[in-house]
């Protein structure tokens, strides 16, 4: 995708998803295996590719350098206007930094966790103009937490959700789905919901973010996953995508893959 075909985002959305990962080659070969995508250079340089389907982006995947504190995962960024500022209202929120703020490529980034532990990104600058739920990105982006309504107001107040600026985020509880709910635009960009555990000895138990891939056929997806090294655990239905499964890779990223609706 060309410098052009890009676009500046709502502040406050969802922009990408990427992987951080230890092997770039071996990433590829699986999720090109298991979920079709192609790769191609991004502009952040050798160590950084971009996936797509159909010729359009779905995500980033970069291999994370000697000597970086990042661990193996699939993080969300949400777009900002000011880095710097978004970094210092993690810190007087309660959550951490733990890379940047940052030039990287054409932008500016920073990785963070909230106060659970939960990691995200911040991103500064113009990404491919993609939303969830559209063409090829991902399905949906959930943030499994101890607190749902604790996490949205950190959120809230780190990126400006429910400000009421024209065409900004807002924020809502859904009483069916029993979770907080995010939208922009009449599309629901991110979901918070109850249930992690932060104490839990498992990681996939404590406070993360979910990303969801949709795919056409659910148990092919999975047995490929198997069979190309990772971990599946049993299928599930969820409130908002309907039956799913959660994969991890051989490099231990976890993701979601999410059946398409009948």
């Amino acid at each position: 995708m060309t410098e052009a075909e890009q676009s500046t985002p709502v502040p406050g959305i969802p922009c990408w998803v990427s992987l951080m990962t230890r092997d770039l080659r071996s990433a590829e070969n699986f999720y090109g295996t298991v979920l079709g995508w192609t790769f191609r250079s991004g502009t952040l340089g050798e160590g950084f590719s971009v996936a797509h389907v159909d010729a359009l982006p779905v995500a980033g995947i970069g291999r994370i350098a000697p000597g970086m504190p990042t661990v193996v995962s699939w993080t969300p960024y949400f777009a900002v206007p000011d880095v710097d500022n978004a970094a210092a209202r993690v810190r007087e929120r309660g959550g951490t930094i733990a890379v940047g703020p940052l030039r990287i490529g054409p932008g500016r980034g920073a990785m963070a966790a909230d106060r659970e532990g939960a990691a995200f990104g911040f991103w500064e600058g113009r990404t491919p103009p993609w939303s969830f739920g559209r063409d090829s990105a991902p399905a949906s982006l959930e943030l499994r937490t101890s607190h749902a309504f604790d996490s949205a107001i950190f959120y809230a107040e780190v990126f400006g959700w429910a400000s009421e600026e024209p065409g900004g985020c807002e924020v809502g509880y859904a009483y069916r789905q029993d979770a907080v709910v995010v939208r922009q635009g009449g599309r629901t960009v991110a979901t918070l919901r109850g249930g992690g555990d932060a104490a839990s000895p498992d990681a996939l138990l404590r406070p993360r973010w979910h990303v969801r891939f949709r795919v056409d056929d659910l148990g092919a997806v999975t047995e490929a996953a198997r069979a190309a090294g990772g971990a599946v655990g049993p299928a599930v239905d969820s409130p908002a995508d309907g039956s799913e499964a959660v994969i991890r890779d051989p490099d231990g990223g976890v993701f979601t893959v999410c059946a398409h609706p009948a």
